[in-house]
């Protein structure tokens, strides 16, 4: 048995371990075993995951009871790249549960569903043939549905979240579904060895193709099939949030990859266009409602919009310039595509973590009611600005290199060669680079606002001022998230050429990706665009430390005066409502986008007594709705609850009609028998 193979035998047994834990009647004790496990088993994960990326062999083929054929795990080194991305993110959330999940998220049923979510996670990478691959899927919408639905008791938009997130992950399931059926039937086989043999220009192939778009699109999170994000994700317990959105979603990253590079590749140009066309709608969506939320967690689930579409945007250039031969310039974006996704579930799970940490503390995630928690919480405060430096792409975090990356990519991709490039790709480039640098600016002011509004002023709520800092483990957690942030940007050339030898298995790629990494960072071929985080280091410590010793010293020499009146320009009457919100801060937003966003605003004017000038009171309430579901799945869903309504009166109770019913269904079956 190889290593991947005894792995893979591993994380299966382990998660056994963890679903015999779940069984135990001490709550402690049953959180502490079962989180154990699942971390031991996320490692394992992590283990066999960095074998398959490094070369390394091995298959687990499970036989089953049926008369098909065995399931068979075979990670090759974009399934182990993935495998490490969940497990990784399996071993921070396992151990972050231990100590933060309490009542319905801590019974039995949901410790064993959070084994079988991660197991399902760890394993869709590893699977070597469809049936394998689908069952793994469904594993993974089970568990993450069932710990959905825990705290349905307790809060009425659970069920209705739940509801949202199972018919969209069944609608998922169903249609890459019928996209392996359309390739087997092609193929004549269910192997991805055999579905790769279908010519990708095939009728099968392109049919194929959509399918699996919006199959893997709607379990990505991409526009229009975002809607179940903003519902499940702030519903969800914390630590599965975090696990939705960090690696749950890189499943459809991770399908969309299999299909364009192993299934599919050197597809036409215009499934490039596709793709590039979805990803940059659901970045600009996605990043312009976080902007104007206030709800931490709702702005978290549209920022993973926004992260997918810049993902599926760089696959999408990738395919596009591909199909037209810019072969070094589609390597490129393919590199960016792939550390986009390292990058987003390193900050993600930090983000959401850091979230969790808050709500327990607090009890809140409205922006509106927080503040001044940088005093009370500073190591959830440290590790969530990192996590916001690395979701806004600033220096030196991750996000930073993977978004210069795929800027470089796009904005000097099509003079590579030297010669004259097709009109379509003059066209879509510069589009893609106003998608970016508009998703770029609009992070920046969203995180910003989360971090600023959220930690930074002075408590907005007594519930906020008794905040404490969390536990040691879930500290120790959001240390380690926010450290492989930071590591991963000050690392982008080593960081790169690992991720070349994921994908880059033909020598035509592999010769792109040689020309595109150097030792210090990350460079464009022949133009010399160099990311050296060391530069950026020194740069960022040149003009932060001068500017930090001169705020210490000032500090030092002109203490703090509680004493101060307000017109001496002191702050101590200055209420909390006084300052900024969330809503106030990104007021301006919404009047730009006010046709987009099609806010509702009401303003309440309370007169004092009789007077019609003076003014007791001004209450001012918006809401903001997310457009799409409101002006699509709602006519849509109205129209069938109107059709069932309708349809009840077919049920009338009468035994001679049921009778016609049943002759009327006899014919057409003989009718269709016979033609």
């Amino acid at each position: 048995m190889t290593p991947i193979s005894l792995g893979l035998a591993t994380g299966l047994a382990l998660t056994a371990v963890a679903i015999a834990a779940a069984f135990l009647p001490d709550v402690r004790i049953r959180s502490i075993l079962s989180g154990v496990s699942c971390a031991a088993m996320s490692a394992a994960g992590v283990f066999t995951g960095a074998l398959a990326m490094a070369g390394g062999t091995g298959k687990l083929v499970v036989p089953i009871a049926v008369p098909l054929d065995p399931l068979t795990f075979e990670p090759d080194r974009l399934g182990g790249l993935f495998m490490l991305i969940a497990s990784g993110v399996g071993v921070l959330v396992s151990l972050y549960g231990i100590v933060s999940v309490h009542g319905p998220s801590a019974s039995r049923t949901a410790w064993i569903a959070l084994a079988v979510f991660l197991m399902g996670m760890q394993y869709v990478p590893t699977a070597a043939d469809a049936l394998s691959f689908l069952l793994m899927w469904e594993a993974m919408a089970l568990g993450s549905t069932v710990l959905l639905l825990a705290e349905h008791a307790s809060r009425r938009r659970v069920s209705s979240a739940t509801v949202w997130y199972s018919v969209m992950s069944q609608l998922s399931f169903l249609f890459i579904l019928a996209g392996f059926a359309v390739l087997a039937a092609a193929a004549g086989g269910t192997t991805f060895a055999e579905l790769a043999r279908v010519s990708p220009t095939s009728t099968a192939a392109l049919t194929a193709f959509v399918l699996f778009v919006i199959g893997f699109g709607s379990k990505a999170g991409l526009v229009p099939m975002h809607v179940w994000l903003p519902r499940a994700h702030p519903e969800a317990p914390s630590h599965v949030s975090a696990a939705m959105s960090a690696a749950m979603v890189k499943m459809g990253v991770y399908g969309i990859l299999v299909v364009c590079v192993r299934f599919l590749p050197g597809g036409p140009a215009w499934s490039g266009i596709v793709l590039l066309t979805l990803g940059g709608i659901s970045a600009v969506y996605g990043i312009l409602q976080a902007s104007v939320s206030s709800d931490l967690k709702v702005l978290l689930a549209y920022s993973t919009t926004e992260n997918v579409g810049l993902i599926w945007l760089a696959i999408g250039a990738s395919v596009l310039l591909g199909a037209y031969g810019l072969t070094a310039t589609a390597a490129t974006s393919l590199l960016a595509a792939l550390l986009l996704t390292v990058s987003h579930a390193a900050f993600k799970v930090t983000l959401f973590l850091g979230a969790g940490s808050v709500l327990h503390a607090t009890g809140k995630r409205n922006l509106d009611h927080l503040g001044g928690l940088a005093r009370r919480m500073p190591w959830t405060a440290a590790a969530f600005g990192i996590g916001c430096l690395g979701a806004a792409a600033l220096p030196i975090s991750s996000g930073f290199v993977a978004e210069w990356v795929l800027l470089q990519s796009l904005v000097h991709g099509t003079r590579l060669n030297g010669a004259a490039v097709s009109v379509t790709v003059s066209i879509a480039m510069p589009l893609a680079v106003a998608v970016v640098a508009l998703t770029a600016g609009l992070a920046v002011l969203t995180f910003v606002k989360s971090y600023g509004i959220g930690f930074l002023a002075r408590p907005r709520s007594d519930a906020v001022a008794g905040a404490r800092e969390s536990h040691p483990l879930v500290r120790v957690v959001l240390v380690v998230a926010a450290a492989i942030v930071v590591l991963l940007g000050l690392m982008p050339g080593p960081l790169a050429s690992v991720l070349a030898s994921v994908v880059a298995e033909d020598g035509t790629r592999r010769a792109g990706f040689v020309d595109t990494i150097g030792m210090a960072g990350v460079s464009l071929p022949r133009l010399g665009a160099l990311l050296d985080p060391i530069a950026l280091v020194i740069l960022a410590a040149v003009v932060a430390v001068p500017v930090l010793a001169v705020t210490i010293a000032s500090a030092m020499r002109h203490p703090q005066r509680l004493g101060a009146s307000v017109w001496g320009g002191g702050g101590e009457r200055t209420r909390p409502r006084m300052q900024y919100t969330a809503t106030s801060y990104a007021e301006p937003v919404v009047r730009v986008f006010d046709d987009v966003l099609k806010p509702s605003r009401d303003v309440e004017v309370t007169h004092a007594g009789e007077s019609r000038y003076l003014v007791q009171r001004v209450k001012f309430s918006q809401n903001l709705t997310d457009v799409i579901e409101h002006r699509l799945y709602r006519p849509v869903l109205s129209a069938a609850d109107r059709l069932g309504v309708r349809a009840r009166s077919i049920q009338n109770g009468s035994i001679h009609l049921y009778l016609l019913y049943s002759f009327a269904a006899i014919l057409i079956v003989l009718i269709v028998a016979v033609l």
